[in-house]
C-alpha cells in the first residue's frame, strides 16, 4: 500500500497542508498552478473589485476550462496515435509482402541464370559436345 505524503504549500498567500498519494513535488506543482491562475486573473482589470465568492468561482471555472481543453487535446492526440499505429501496421505488412516478392524474384532470377551460366562455362572450357550421325 502506498504511503500518504504531506506537503505544506503556499496558495494565494496562505499556507495549507496538503495530503495525498502523490509525492511532495507534485503537490507543490499543483499549488503553483493554482497560484499562477489566481495571479493571472487578479491582473485583469476589475477582477479584484469582485466579491471573494465571484473570484473563487472564476478561478475554478478557468481551471475547469484548462482541464476540459487538455482532455479534448488528449483525445485528439490519442485518435491521431491510433491512426498512426494502424498506418505503421499497414506499412510493415506492405514491407514484408514486398520483401517476400523480392526474395521470390531473386530466387527465380538465380534459377534462370544457372543454366545459362553452365552453358557459357562449358563453351569457354572447350566447346559443347556435339555428336555426329
Amino acid at each position: 500500500m502506498a504511503a500518504k505524503h504531506y506537503a505544506e504549500v503556499l496558495i494565494d498567500g496562505k499556507i495549507y497542508t496538503l495530503g495525498g498519494m502523490e509525492e511532495e513535488h507534485y503537490l507543490q506543482k499543483v499549488a503553483s498552478y493554482i497560484n499562477e491562475k489566481t495571479l493571472r486573473l487578479r491582473q485583469q482589470e476589475g477582477f479584484s473589485k469582485q466579491s471573494q465568492e465571484y473570484q473563487s468561482v472564476m478561478i475554478a471555472l478557468n481551471i475547469a476550462d484548462d482541464y476540459f481543453k487538455a482532455t479534448d487535446q488528449a483525445a485528439v492526440l490519442e485518435k491521431q496515435n491510433n491512426e498512426m499505429e494502424k498506418e505503421v501496421y499497414s506499412l510493415k505488412h506492405e514491407l514484408i509482402t514486398t520483401q517476400m516478392k523480392l526474395e521470390a524474384a531473386l530466387r527465380q532470377l538465380e534459377q534462370l541464370e544457372q543454366p545459362a551460366g553452365r552453358k557459357k562455362a562449358e563453351e569457354e572450357a572447350g566447346g559443347t559436345k556435339t555428336t555426329k550421325k
